[in-house]
């Protein structure tokens, strides 16, 4: 009797554990992330597909991740900025123009902000924009075929943070400096900083009908720091808004130094009229050096351009362009909800969030309301541009995303939680705890007039104990809550690759079926294609090799090259002739410096092996693509320099 009254009492404390498990807010019901109902709604079955892409960025990867919800999986890595010997991306030639700069070949970047293009203020899924924070440029992807078509580089530029961000109709993706400097560049006194630095807020024109980018005018600032930006929209489109600190410009100990004053600013752009008084001949061009790289995807090569001048314009010389909407001190996020009317400016170190009132703004502007100047720009009266304060009791504010529902969702650095209230009323609705030192947030488009307000995503800087530790380096957090109903619900933790900052996110049927699936080769325009088996052949030009070859279940034509000579150049361009959805054929060769390609179907690469050893080496397919793919190699025989063995090779004879 007493073994089963134990036997009880033990299954009884183990039920009370198990329900306490995954409850966060210590109560009796299970309301966290470990209870079934959160499972399911995470749950994609085998063969099934997510709801939505989540395009993420890199951060300091200099890359862009693509993950589905809301099961966490992540499905692709698009490299952009930075090398990636995975696809061969930056050491193939054809893709190696796309990370030129002015600063010569830059294989890296700190990729922060992906938007996504829009019509009517609506995502319309046609390309996603990101910036290299670093050398600073903005880059211009295919959803299409997910890979990198552009990427511009921005001169008068440093820290190019508060971008990328696009217009209603994606008239423009912004990009503004975060670290002013001198303009033009020269050799200065640091401490002369202050009236000498300045920002440039770049606008770059998208071409409606094949993307492709132009820097259409930069406006040249005071010398702040422009942190984050949005776009107006609905009542506000033709406006655009950047969040600023350091308005003391200081240049040392700016933790303490540039933190000085009550209020920085949020700098508003009416950018229609400065387009305006730059199509009517407008603005000062000026000597300039920056980089145009894009992708053709006919040829499959890149081409980079080395651009001369920009178009200035300086603020003064467009009355009402330009003004200053003072904010708690150094704001970090800039977001304006879907009907354009609210602007939120978190201060960092305000517990409390404020929020601007375009309306008023715009009363205020013509009322003349103002309270000062700031190099000749006016500054708007706090209090007449107010629309309200959001009591919320959380500390560090810092992003804040929408749910089209008339709810806002804002991220607490220091306290790690997401807070949900409501627009209008400034009412705290509900708050949940992330894990941990949340940053950037996203709602699939959160960042458009159409919000999906399903979930939220939360990208977290600081993993600690959520995953099995892998050493002092880990993986970052991203948590997803349902925000479905009036509280939100934590659903799920997963690993995020690189740092991610912002993220953006699209519904799943607007992109899937427009993906491209092949490249046709009878589409194949590269000027080293070989599109059948009987055009493959190898060709000296001086101590150049050039190895036409093409791919197919399972072998290389050519396979076995002789003639080689230690000190050639060997150009290995490579077609592959599959025209079946996810074939891809890999190429290594041994003794390669750069790194091995993967060769899309009907696509044309090129990989140079400069041999330094005589011998038979050996190269082979790195991509598992049949039954056969062991025995899918070749062999190039290198001979000494002064060898006079002539060039042959084997078409598949015996």
């Amino acid at each position: 009797m007493k073994k089963y009254k134990f036997q009880l009492l033990s299954l009884c404390g183990a039920l009370l554990f198990l329900t306490g498990c995954g409850n966060n807010n210590g109560g009796t019901k299970s309301s966290g992330a470990l209870n079934s109902s959160a499972a399911e709604k995470v749950y994609v079955a085998p063969g099934e597909h997510d709801e939505f892409y989540a395009f993420m960025s890199g951060g300091y990867s200099g890359n862009l991740t693509v993950y589905g919800l809301p099961s966490g999986r992540m499905f692709k890595e698009i490299p952009v900025f930075s090398q990636f010997p995975t696809s061969g991306y930056g050491y193939s030639e054809e893709t190696k123009p796309m990370l030129e700069t002015s600063h010569g070949f830059v294989p890296w970047d700190d990729s922060h902000h992906p938007d996504i293009s829009q019509t009517n203020g609506e995502l319309d899924g046609r390309w996603i924009f990101i910036n290299g924070n670093n050398t600073p440029r903005i880059a211009r992807i295919s959803l299409t075929t997910f890979e990198t078509e552009e990427i511009i580089e921005v001169p008068n530029s440093a820290g190019n943070h508060s971008s990328s961000f696009v217009t209603e109709n994606t008239e423009y993706v912004v990009a503004g400096t975060r670290f002013s400097v001198p303009i033009p560049q020269r050799d200065m006194p640091i401490n002369e900083y202050k009236g000498n630095f300045q920002g440039a807020l770049s606008f770059i024109s998208v071409d409606p009908e094949h993307g492709h980018m132009d820097i259409k005018f930069q406006i040249i600032m005071p010398g702040f720091n422009y942190d984050l930006s949005h776009p107006g929209r609905g009542k506000s489109h033709g406006w655009f808004f950047f969040t600023t600190y350091n308005t003391e410009e200081a240049n040392t100990l700016q933790e303490v130094n540039s933190s000085q004053n009550d209020k920085d600013f949020i700098a508003a752009i009416n950018w229609k009229k400065v387009e305006e008084y730059v199509n009517n001949g407008g603005g000062t061009k000026v000597p300039a050096n920056y980089a145009h790289n894009i992708y053709d995807e006919a040829t499959h090569t890149a081409t980079s351009t080395m651009k001369k001048e920009v178009l200035t314009v300086n603020p003064l010389e467009v009355p009402g362009a330009v003004f200053f909407l003072p904010t708690p001190k150094s704001p970090h996020g800039c977001d304006v909800d879907p009907s354009g009317e609210y602007i939120i400016g978190n201060g960092k170190l305000s517990a409390d969030l404020t929020v601007h009132s375009f309306d008023n703004m715009i009363a205020a502007i013509e009322g003349e309301k103002f309270d000062g100047e700031a190099y000749g720009i006016p500054i708007l009266k706090f209090e007449d541009v107010l629309a309200g304060t959001v009591k919320s009791g959380g500390l560090g504010p810092l992003h804040t995303e929408f749910d089209g529902k008339g709810n806002a969702y804002t991220t607490f650095f220091i306290s790690s939680e997401v807070v949900k209230w409501k627009l209008g009323t400034w009412e705290v609705i509900d708050r949940k705890p992330t894990y941990y030192s949340v940053g950037h947030l996203m709602i699939p488009g959160g960042n458009s007039r159409k919000p999906f307000g399903k979930y939220v995503v939360a990208l977290n800087k600081i993993t600690k104990d959520r995953y099995l530790p892998v050493g002092p380096e880990m993986e970052h957090s991203a948590q997803i809550y349902d925000i479905s109903g009036e509280k939100m619900e934590l659903l799920y933790d997963f690993p995020t690759h690189g740092e991610p900052h912002y993220a953006a996110g699209i519904p799943a049927e607007l992109l899937a079926s427009k993906a491209k699936k092949i490249y046709r080769l009878d589409e194949n325009k590269h000027p080293y294609a070989v599109t059948s088996p009987d055009q493959a052949r190898v060709e000296r030009k001086g101590k150049e090799v050039h190895i036409y070859m093409s791919t197919i279940r399972s072998h290389f034509t050519p396979d076995n090259i002789e003639g080689v000579k230690v000190g050639d150049k060997v150009f290995f361009h490579i077609t592959n002739h599959e025209q079946d959805f996810d074939v891809p054929h890999g190429f290594a060769m041994i003794g390669q410096n750069t790194s091995e390609l993967l060769v899309m179907p009907g696509q044309t690469k090129t990989s140079v092996w400069e041999p330094k050893k005589v011998g038979v080496w050996p190269f082979y397919c790195t991509d598992f693509c049949s039954a056969l793919h062991q025995e899918m190699q070749g062999y190039v025989r290198v001979s000494p320099a002064n060898s006079t063995i002539e060039l042959s090779w084997s078409l598949g004879e015996d």
